[in-house]
Order: C-alpha cells, then structure tokens, then sequence
C-alpha cells in the first residue's frame, strides 16, 4: 500500500497535521518513536484551554481522537531512514518495516544540547528551563539566573526581568556599556565568575555554584540550548538547514515545503516555538500537503 503522506513523528505537529489530512478522508501513516522534546517538562503551559495541563496527557487525548478516523494508521517506531522512490518515498524503520509514500512530512523536531554544567541535565525541565514564556510564572518570582555566553543572554536577560530579580551569569561573555547600562536599567545583575555547578537536592535548584566558591541563591536558572535536528532523515534527504541564533532549522517556505519537492518540515524541526505554534506549523503543513495531493490528482485525471 502507498499512502498519501508519511508523517514521521507523532507529537502536537505531526499530530495536527495528521488530523488536516484525516479529515480530507487522505491515507496517512504516522510514524512516532514516542520521545517528544517535552518529555522533561510535568507541565505544559500557554496552552489555549488546556493551560497547565500534563504535556503526555495532551498528546496522548489527541492521539486518541486522530486514531477515530479510518484512513490513520499509526506505527511506534523510529524512522532511520527515507529515500525517494519513482512514486514519491520510502521510508524504513528501526523495526526493518519499508513504508510507500506519495508525500513525506517531517515533525521529528530537534534535539537540546544542554550545557556541560554538573547538576545540570538532571534540573532540565524542572528548575533549570529554556522558556520563561511557558514556565516563568511558576517559578513565581524572586531570584533567578540566566547562563551567558551566547548571542541573545543580554536580550533573554532584559526579557527575564519581568519575572523575578535575574542574575546574569556572564559565563565568559564580554558585555560592552550599552549593554551593561541596557541591563542596568532592568534591574539585572552581572556575575562575572564562572559558573561550576548547580546545588540542591535535584531536580529542585537552590542555587549556582560559582569558581571561587560563592553560592549565588537561585529559584530557577534559564539557559539557552543549542538546537540539532533530532532526526538524520532531514539531512539524509538533502534539505537546506539555515542558521538560527540557538541552532538550525529546515528551511521551509510558506506552505511549509523543504528544498526537496514533496518533503514538508513543520514543529520546532523549522521554527522556534511552543506547543500552540508547534500545532498551527502541523495544520498549515497539513493542508498545504493536501492541496499538494489534489493538484497532483486533478493533472492526472
């Protein structure tokens, strides 16, 4: 059988695009390895209606929903490999299944590189974070750090302000006057000591330790990691990757399209977001993927 898309990765993009074509009665297969990027996180907020809900409580009602319509079918397992075929692509998993495709979407999102601080990676999603939009209210204000040493700290460091009495741990960072007397006027404090590690009983966060021995009390501490494609299938299949301040990203154009005719991108794999974004990049691919398929069908008739 050949379907009409394989959508490799089934959270909230893979999964809102899965239920535009669902719902235009098209073929689809989702193909997810079950590892989403917020995995981490109890608690998933900015969520329209369902704020503060259980991230996997979301993903696994609409699951549940999308898996209503006949024309789904879904696979658990992660795709190694895609190539494209005279009909369009076939897509192999680790499981040794070959799946035919006439379109491929990629939502197989990115993958975090966290910096190497000791106590670090065992606060990911908890007290040390990435998005004060999404966990910045519950922190619920006091002190909070910020670890420096790339191109957006002194802008991320004026934004944090509005929630808490930041500290920006410079890491290294040069900070010229304008920038020094931008944070000044945010009430952000400049640390120059290098930062050696995270203290408290994990995955809480009582504060930062610093090279000569200070403690610096800290309620959450933000970081900014380096974003990699969490996938190979993106550059297996030749996709132009373009730079972003935290990572790459596929390059996309407006109906969500790679470089490579037929491959869709959409999620955090090609554009920096949160989960309401995550959803509306799913359905634009989703339908723009549609349209795809119609045209394709009208010049064959």
């Amino acid at each position: 059988m050949t379907f009409d898309a394989v959508i490799v990765g089934g959270s909230f993009a893979g999964l809102s695009a899965a239920l535009m074509l669902a719902r235009a009665r098209r073929e689809v297969l989702v193909i997810d390895s079950g590892l989403p990027r917020n995995r981490f996180s109890a608690h998933s907020h900015g969520v329209l209606g369902m704020d503060g809900i259980a991230g996997s409580d979301l993903l696994r009602q609409a699951k549940a929903q999308l898996l209503h319509y006949p024309t789904v079918r879904w696979v658990s397992d992660t795709a190694i490999d895609a190539q494209p075929t005279v009909d369009g692509f076939a897509v192999t998993t680790a499981g040794g299944d070959t799946w035919a495709a006439r379109k491929l979407l990629l939502a197989t999102g990115i993958r975090d590189e966290l910096p190497e601080l000791p106590g670090l990676a065992e606060r990911w999603g908890h007290s040390v974070l990435h998005c004060p939009y999404c966990h910045g209210y519950e922190v619920g204000g006091g002190a909070i750090g910020l670890l420096g040493g790339h191109a957006l700290s002194v802008k991320m460091a004026g934004l944090l302000a509005d929630w808490g009495q930041v500290t920006l741990f410079a890491h290294g960072m040069q900070i010229d006057a304008q920038d020094r007397a931008l944070l000044e006027r945010r009430g952000v404090h400049i640390e120059t000591e290098r930062v050696v590690g995270l203290e408290g009983q994990a995955p809480q966060l009582s504060g930062a330790l610093l090279a000569d021995g200070r403690h610096i009390d800290l309620r959450a501490l933000f970081v900014a990691a380096r974003q990699h494609m969490a996938s190979p299938l993106v550059e297996q299949l030749g996709c132009v990757l373009e730079d972003s301040p935290i990572g790459v990203l596929v390059q996309v154009d407006a109906q969500k399209q790679t470089s490579v005719p037929g491959v869709y991108a959409a999620g955090d794999a090609s554009v920096v977001g949160n989960i309401t974004l995550a959803n509306a990049e799913g359905v634009r691919a989703g339908i723009s993927l549609h349209h795809a398929l119609v045209a394709e069908d009208s010049a064959l008739a």
